[in-house]
């Protein structure tokens, strides 16, 4: 018996794929364990955001006007900033009493990647009003058309939003030029 595994052992008939198999299961071992690292990665970053946002106060008990930034760390709420000079933002104008529950919605589709638009993204704002609320989210690419496109239609799945619903894409470069929505406005930190 000895030397019949010797024999199995000294075979060198060029049959490897119990060593292909080997390698193959290696590298699915790696790519499941990097898999269960980002998740466990995702997972401890929105539990840290979750503990800080269940202390904020909601969109809709806020009075008179304001505003609420959230924006992807590094890229400031400002159309100068370099990673939304070439973007723009839909724009959604809310009755009053849905801002709370749509901004909540849409800071979990963010986190949840849910848009999977990549990093296009840069952030999204709740403007309450006196007549009306007004959410917006920013992205990068003003000309990725198919892009855009892809949030206005998440935007309207993640928020239900009825057919009917009037969005508008804005490019930054316009609400530069006619001095619109958002400048001067103080930013919640």
């Amino acid at each position: 018996m000895n030397n019949k595994f010797q024999a199995l052992k000294d075979d060198d008939s060029g049959d490897h794929e119990h060593s292909e198999d080997s390698e193959a299961l290696k590298e699915k071992e790696t790519e499941i364990c990097d898999q269960e690292k980002t998740q466990s990665t995702a997972k401890r970053k929105v539990e840290q955001f979750w503990r800080f946002y269940s202390h904020l106060v909601r969109p809709g008990d806020l009075t008179g006007h304001s505003d609420f930034h959230l924006f992807k760390e590094g890229i400031k709420p400002m159309w100068e900033d370099e990673a939304n000079k070439n973007g723009g933002k839909w724009i959604i104008r809310l009755r009053k009493g849905l801002a709370s529950r749509f901004w909540e919605n849409i800071i979990l589709a963010m986190l949840g990647e849910q848009f999977m638009v990549g990093e296009e993204i840069c952030g999204v704002v709740v403007s309450i009003r006196f007549q009306e609320d007004i959410i917006s989210v920013w992205n990068k690419t003003a000309s990725d058309q198919a892009t855009t496109a892809r949030i206005r239609d998440t935007l309207r799945r993640v928020l239900n939003l009825p057919p009917s619903t009037i969005m508008e894409y804005k490019t930054h470069t316009d609400s530069i030029k006619d001095n619109s929505s958002f400048r001067n406005t103080k930013i919640a930190v």
